[in-house]
């Protein structure tokens, strides 16, 4: 048996934390996998926690502070779930993912191919499609240039796994081994970034990382470019840079100076020259 810890971190979103969930449950499990699920719910005020509770019995909930984001949510509902077990395999999922029906497939494929190749298992990436678009939203990154500018790029997923540089946490299978090696998400990551990081740090670890065949569900892009797209104040574009939500100033540099410390004066250049002259980036786009 596969006891597998389900770890997912909501705030006000209750309606796709339920079709998350609903869609997980309804997904085609193989007999040999055993699911705990695990949400920290971060001070909701939406009804999230009751509506979870009344129709997920089986969900553990985990209250969270209010001030978690992603990567503490994500963080409190991991700590929790090896506090409470034992678990083979630790999924991470995004709440506004509606999984598709055959995504524990891909992963068990591509957890076989894994031994096959490279003789070990290793962290493994499901791609999203955008509900509007069609097109891949989240999934699995190849960096082109990782000295002296950051160019990555979105794969499409093929019939057989690829390894990848960077993932997203949208749908992600991690092997025990992986934790036993490099640990959770680094608790200096606030809200994005933790997960590129985490699987940086797994293929310096020379753990397998990669991007499943298949689709594994629907997840829309809403990461949007506000600090260009719209007539913000400066103080406002300002803000927005130093947001966890918004280009997370502080954590992105983080991420670079720890990875690509070549291109740290390039990137401190160019998130000011993002913030300061949007007009001029408009044009560039």
């Amino acid at each position: 048996m596969i006891e597998i810890a389900v770890l997912l971190t909501c705030h006000n979103r209750r309606n796709k934390t339920l079709a998350c969930l609903s869609s997980l449950y309804s997904a085609d499990k193989p007999e040999n996998i055993n699911l705990e699920v695990f949400v920290t719910d971060d001070k909701s005020s939406d009804g999230t926690k009751v509506a979870i509770k009344k129709t997920f019995p089986l969900v553990k909930i985990i209250d969270g502070t209010g001030e978690l984001f992603w990567a503490g949510g994500m963080r409190n509902s991991w700590n929790y779930a090896m506090s409470e077990g034992e678990y083979d395999v630790f999924l991470l999922l995004n709440d506004d993912v509606e999984l598709r029906q055959d995504f524990f497939q891909n992963f068990i494929r591509t957890n076989n191919y894994s031994i096959s190749k490279f003789g070990k298992v290793g962290i493994y990436s499901s791609a999203t499609i955008d509900r509007n678009s069609g097109k891949i939203s989240y999934g699995g990154n190849i960096i082109k240039n990782k000295f002296f500018r950051i160019n990555s790029v979105r794969i499409t997923p093929t019939k057989i796994p690829q390894s990848v540089h960077t993932v997203n946490a949208n749908i992600l299978w991690i092997d025990k081994s992986v934790i036993q090696k490099i640990g959770i998400l680094d608790d200096r990551y606030v809200h994005g970034i933790a997960d590129y990081d985490y699987a940086l740090r797994a293929n310096q670890n020379n753990i397998p990382v990669l991007l499943t065949m298949g689709i594994g569900g629907l997840c829309d892009n809403d990461h949007g470019n506000n600090w260009l797209d719209n007539n913000a104040s400066f103080k406002e574009r300002i803000n927005y840079m130093m947001s966890p939500l918004g280009l997370s100033y502080k954590n992105y540099l983080l991420y670079i100076k720890t990875h690509f410390p070549m291109s740290l004066p390039y990137s401190f250049a160019m998130i000011w020259l993002k913030t300061i002259t949007p007009f001029f980036w408009r044009l560039k786009k």
